[in-house]
């Protein structure tokens, strides 16, 4: 009989209803922001756990990557505004190759201007490399809607990213741009820090104007091949290291000093070339396939009127018309009238020739050939044309330049009497 209560007991005991562990906890979610819990007789549902604490805009923004495009020699003063500015990390582009070129083609129109072209295959190839941002500067002429074309071809390739287009609030100014910057960038930007960077930025591309006018005028006519270009490459690695006004100066100063102090084999009357032509053309070595060093290589003295400070900083399009009002009556298009004054200044001021150098298709610059025309006729000076596209061979660049450096040489020791100008040595193919 115990026997048989105990077993009573045991099955009464099995039928009753747990009351211990009426609560039974899941795993927490991934994203640790609920807790999920289950009630006996009720159906299951969450209850709020605590959030997790989030990590400080200014981290986040400072993992951010930041590209923009390659564009002659500005890339450290992109840099110190991406990094100084904007305040996040800068993803520096390595050197453009044959691929950057395909690929900028291969998803481009065939009917827009080449500086479209090296911007698309500059775009693709900062993505590949984890770019978050890119920036698109606008410009005077069509490049100014070209930002969204680009974005939209991107996008349409499978790329996410942001893109900051200054071309958007234009109308507004600085403040238009600086709206851009919060919403698309980083809200958390310290704005007196960042104008007083801003205007460093300015500066800084000043200095590189500068000091790239002195090494075109001075860069044919070194003792030791190559000391020039070696300079140079320092003053750029210099810039990108500066973080403030005073080490721009430093840099500056310390560059400057070592490219004053290289021997040179100048002549008393070297050829004098002056560039001029389309903004982004007439600048990028990438897109002029090297020019100015092409030139200098030969000997020649080049100066550039056109470069990014004094089309943005220092311009002042009614005065520059005044100077060429026997030409032109009205501002033809972005660069038109800097192309005009710098003809007719270089043709004042004796220079040997010029060579206007323009993007296929650049319809400003097309317009100021016959205006470029009447002044090398009243002036006596001769004008090589030459015009850019993405089949532009670097050995019929040669060609060309060398025939219009023999004919400007010949003219140039004519002039002087018969007597040779030129120092032995300086023409170095």
């Amino acid at each position: 009989m115990p026997s048989l209560q105990k077993a009573k007991n045991m099955l009464e005991s099995l039928a009753q209803p747990r009351v211990e562990d009426t609560t039974v906890q899941v795993k927490v979610s991934d994203d640790a922001r609920t807790q999920v819990v289950y009630e006996p007789e009720e159906p299951r549902r969450a209850i709020p756990f605590p959030r997790l604490k989030k990590k400080l805009k200014r981290d986040r923004h400072k993992r951010t990557k930041v590209s923009v495009f390659r564009y002659a020699y500005y890339d450290p003063a992109f840099k110190f505004f991406v990094e100084q500015v904007l305040d996040c990390d800068y993803l520096q582009l390595p050197k453009a190759t044959k691929r950057t070129m395909d690929l900028g083609i291969q998803n481009s129109s065939d009917y827009v201007c080449t500086p479209f072209k090296h911007m698309m295959g500059d775009w693709i190839e900062a993505l590949e490399l984890g770019a978050d941002i890119l920036v698109q500067v606008g410009g005077p002429c069509r490049l100014g809607y070209y930002g969204e074309m680009q974005e939209q071809i991107l996008r349409d390739m499978g790329y996410e990213f942001t893109m900051l287009n200054f071309s958007h609030g234009i109308e507004q100014g600085y403040f238009g741009w600086g709206k851009e910057v919060l919403k698309m960038v980083n809200p958390d930007i310290d704005i007196p820090y960042g104008v007083k960077q801003l205007l460093a930025t300015g500066h800084m591309l000043s200095l590189l104007d500068q000091a790239r006018d002195f090494y075109m005028a001075n860069g044919g006519f070194e003792c030791e091949r190559g000391a020039f270009r070696h300079a140079w490459e320092d003053f750029l690695d210099a810039m990108r290291a500066a973080t403030d006004k005073a080490e721009i100066d430093s840099a500056y100063a310390r560059s400057m000093e070592e490219m004053r102090a290289i021997p040179l084999n100048k002549p008393a009357n070297p050829v004098r070339i002056g560039i001029i032509g389309e903004l982004y053309t007439a600048i990028d070595e990438n897109s002029n396939l090297g020019l100015d060093e092409k030139l200098m290589d030969m000997g020649v003295e080049v100066y550039r009127t056109l470069n990014f400070s004094n089309r943005y900083t220092h311009y002042n399009e009614a005065n520059l018309r005044r100077t060429i009002s026997e030409y032109a009556q009205y501002d033809m298009g972005p660069t038109s009238t800097m192309t005009l004054a710098a003809a007719k200044k270089y043709a004042q001021l004796g220079f040997d020739g010029l060579i206007h150098a323009k993007c296929a298709g650049c319809t400003p610059e097309i317009d100021c050939i016959p205006v470029l025309r009447r002044i090398s006729e009243d002036f006596h000076i001769p004008v090589l044309y030459l015009t850019y596209d993405t089949e532009t061979s670097d050995t019929g660049l040669m060609t060309r330049l060398e025939a219009f450096y023999d004919m400007l040489y010949m003219k140039n020791v004519s002039d002087a009497g018969g007597v040779t100008v030129r120092s032995s040595g300086s023409l170095r193919r």
